[in-house]
């Protein structure tokens, strides 16, 4: 089946099986940041957005793509969101082990498109389920603090400017 969809901001037609996942098909595409984890929706290591939503691709059919937007990291981190994201990060000395990359970069966007302003607490039971030891829970949190921290400056900025 040919389904048409938005990949990282370009509209494509891709072949692709109904018993496929996203996962499979977006690998097909050599986008390499969509990782095979647990393939049970639970690691993060292959988070993408679909239609602006973080979902685990290893359960998304990749039919549902049709008509979709989606996004990989390859396409993120041309955005503004990202760099918040990840200089957010940074600041909290996190250092990602490139496996939960999208996991924790797309959690982290969600909860700044949620949240304008959210607990630690809160934040660390958000993000809980990412069983990837390179970030302990609340360094986490921390860095989604700066990032969102990042995120109002550029927008003030930004607002000043106009």
């Amino acid at each position: 089946m040919e389904i048409t969809m938005t990949l990282n901001g370009h509209s494509i037609n891709i072949d692709t099986d109904t018993n496929t996942s996203l996962l499979e098909m977006l690998r097909k595409e050599n986008l390499m940041s969509v990782k095979c984890g647990c393939e049970k929706g639970i690691c993060g290591a292959c988070t993408v957005l679909l239609d602006g939503k973080a979902v685990p691709s290893c359960l998304v059919p990749s039919p549902v793509a049709n008509n979709a937007s989606v996004e990989t990291l390859e396409g993120f981190i041309e955005s503004d969101d990202y760099k918040d994201i990840i200089s957010g990060f940074e600041q909290a000395g996190i250092k990602l082990c490139g496996f939960c990359n999208a996991g924790k970069i797309f959690a982290a966007y969600e909860l700044l498109n949620k949240k304008n302003k959210p607990e630690k607490e809160e934040i660390i039971q958000m993000t809980k389920s990412f069983p990837c030891s390179c970030t302990e829970p609340s360094q986490l949190a921390n860095g989604i603090l700066f990032a969102l921290a990042n995120r109002h400056r550029r927008k003030a900025l930004k607002k000043s400017r106009l």
